[in-house]
């Protein structure tokens, strides 16, 4: 009976959404207290209702019910426990569920933790928080049922998709769902202030911290998922522009734009009508993302090969929400006042720059992706990848970083141009010193790794400058945040052109006792020896390897691992991390003739990528707590006066 408890559990959150969605409704329209009073506690108690379903989930795929549909379809009793943990969401419907239940949990945090709207407008925003939350609890009882029984009970289960038998699937999907529902809430925030005409600084402080810790999962969630994808897919790339890849970067550009323009709201009281406008896009990515995995009209390793009726469903509600926000838009946006006004050199100006310029990437990604599936729709098979990304967003985003290092020197309202240059003399002094020196010590480079690492040393530099002369213990957290997280962005940039620039790889058929050379590396093959894991088969190279002539030789086993449930053969690497890079070691199959195919890669500062995503994420952590802190006290401070 758990899954009809899990069943029951998830209708129950329905109607909770829907009885949600009147009252928020008709406690608006009619000035009814005592029907807003009610609000709160429906929103808590759809959260619990989904966590139950969840949970329940979670329940079947560890004791292995092989009655469930799902279990049977994606497990396998002789998986490890934690992949029968993570793979209750490692499938369609599964996900889906997880999506629900954290947007269900996010409306009652919302209810319990929300009090700097006035009461109109967060009833406004459980409202449509509710909406969003009823469309989804159709699709998932309607068209993607989690709980589906299966009669007879199978014997066994077909097993999870091997390249999902990672502890990144434990960690990367909740962080990106967690990302994602953050932005809804940041959605709802929009939507509940147009509807009661109350866009300003107080709604933009309120949806800040929701906004920043969508914004911070996200940052993980994609750092996490490129380098899961890095090493277990062996192909030696940290991305691919794969379009479920750009599905998860199209809300965080948006989120990056929303989070400044926001900050801008709440501080100076500017971009009142861009900033609600940005929330709408934000959502509107994340659910053409959710579309693209979901709907089967794209092939990719991270898609959910599902039927073209569950895209569709998707697919109308994206235009439902969407659709509907962007006419309540246009209805109210008459109602939204200017706010003050600010110079066009002024950090307001800068942080104006850097959304428009974020936003040209987002059009460049989203046109990319979506391209080829709508000319695939008219009989003209094309791909879109790399190269296409590379040339068009790559100079751009090199100019969004010129524009970043410059953004924290500048003054709001307004600045000096000469004063501005003046401060910027350190920046420029460094990105030129880098050219300068990798032009001395590799006689040049390819024309955009060159500028990235120049543009990352002077970004560096400039991430800084706001704690020169400053009494460092007395700096906010916020401050601290903001220059970690802008550290972190030339971190990983200097990683990505460092890797662009300076990888070498080696492809060769080998045979044991053969030595050959990748970077300042020198492998050897020491033999080929079979391995029984959990629940795969492998074939184990062990590798000598020795850096220059005086290193200590270390061992790496690079492995080639069959799955019989489901029947696949997968490719797992071994990799070797330095300070200054890493080697990558993928082995392949056997030529007939005695020899093993070796794929090498050296590959340069490739770590400082996912190190400065770390940054960047805890940059946003700090910035997170900072104005929490801050906004307490604040509200202490006028509580006691």
């Amino acid at each position: 009976m758990i899954a009809e408890g899990g069943l029951a559990a998830l209708w129950l959150a329905a109607a909770m959404a829907a009885l949600q969605l009147i009252m928020a409704a008709v406690g608006i329209a009619k000035a009814r207290d005592d029907v807003m009073a009610a609000v709160r506690p429906v929103a808590i108690v759809q959260g619990l209702l989904t966590a139950l379903a969840m949970g329940l989930l979670i329940t079947v795929f560890m004791r292995s019910d092989m009655s469930v549909l799902l279990v049977a379809e994606n497990s396998h009793s002789a998986k490890p426990w934690l992949y029968k943990f993570a793979g209750a969401w490692g499938n369609h419907e599964g996900s889906m569920l997880l999506w629900v239940t954290i947007l269900g949990l996010a409306g009652g945090a919302i209810a319990i933790f929300e009090d700097r709207l006035n009461k109109q407008t967060l009833i406004a925003t459980l409202g449509a928080q509710a909406a969003i939350a009823l469309g989804f609890y159709a699709f998932l009882l309607f068209s993607s049922n989690p709980f589906s029984r299966l009669s007879p009970a199978a014997a066994d289960g077909a097993g999870l998709n091997p390249l999902l038998q990672d502890p990144g699937l434990a960690f990367h999907p909740p962080t990106l769902y967690i990302g994602y529902v953050g932005i809804s809430v940041a959605f709802s925030f929009a939507v509940g202030a147009l509807i009661t005409r109350d866009v300003g600084p107080a709604f933009a402080r309120a949806m800040r911290p929701w906004i920043l810790g969508a914004w911070i999962f996200l940052t993980l969630g994609i750092t996490a998922g490129s380098y899961w994808a890095y090493y277990e897919l062996g192909w030696g790339g940290w991305w691919f522009w794969d379009p479920v890849e750009n599905a998860s970067l199209m809300p965080w550009l948006a989120a990056t734009a929303l989070l400044h323009s926001v900050t801008v709201l709440a501080t100076r009281d500017g971009l009142r009508a861009w900033t609600v406008m940005l929330a709408v896009v934000a959502f509107s990515m994340s659910m053409v993302g959710t579309f693209l995995v979901r709907s089967g009209i794209l092939t990719s390793v991270h898609a959910f090969a599902v039927d073209p009726e569950r895209g569709s469903f998707i697919l109308a509600l994206l235009v439902i929400y969407i659709g509907g926000a962007l006419v309540l838009f246009g209805a109210r946006v008459g109602t939204v006042h200017q706010g003050r006004t600010f110079e066009l050199v002024s950090r307001e100006g800068a942080l104006v720059a850097n959304n428009l310029l974020l936003s040209v990437i987002l059009g460049i990604v989203l046109i990319g992706t979506l391209y080829p599936i709508v000319a695939a729709s008219m009989g003209t098979q094309l791909s879109v990848g790399p190269p296409f990304f590379d040339k068009t967003a790559g100079p751009i985003a090199l100019i969004l970083v010129a524009f970043m290092a410059a953004g924290p020197l500048l003054r709001w309202r307004r600045d000096e141009g000469g004063l501005v240059l003046s401060r910027m003399l350190g920046p420029i002094a460094a990105t030129c010193f880098t050219w300068a020196a990798i032009f001395m010590v590799t006689g040049g480079i390819a024309i955009l790794p060159m500028l990235g690492l120049g543009l990352a040393a002077g970004l560096a530099v400039a991430s800084v400058a706001p704690l020169w002369k400053r009494n460092l213990r007395r700096t906010p957290l916020f401050t601290w945040g903001m220059v970690i997280a802008h550290l972190g962005i030339a971190v990983s940039l200097a990683g990505m052109a460092s890797d662009s620039a300076f990888t070498k790889e080696t492809l060769v058929a080998v045979r044991v006792g053969e030595p050959h050379r990748v970077g300042p590396y020198r492998v050897t093959l020491d033999g080929i020896s079979p391995l029984i894991g959990s629940n795969w088969s492998a074939l184990q190279a062990q590798l000598t390897v020795q850096r220059g002539e005086d290193g200590t030789p270390f061992i790496l086993h690079p492995q080639s691992r069959f799955f019989s449930s489901p029947p696949t053969v997968t490719s797992e690497s071994a990799i070797a991390t330095r300070l200054d890079g890493q080697l990558y070691t993928v082995l392949g199959a056997p030529d007939g003739q005695g020899r093993w195919q070796l794929r090498l890669w050296w590959k340069p500062f490739v770590t400082f990528i996912w190190f400065g995503g770390a940054l960047i994420a805890l940059g946003g952590a700090l910035s997170l707590l900072g104005r929490v802190r801050r906004e307490r006290k604040v509200v202490l401070r006028e509580a006691y006066a």
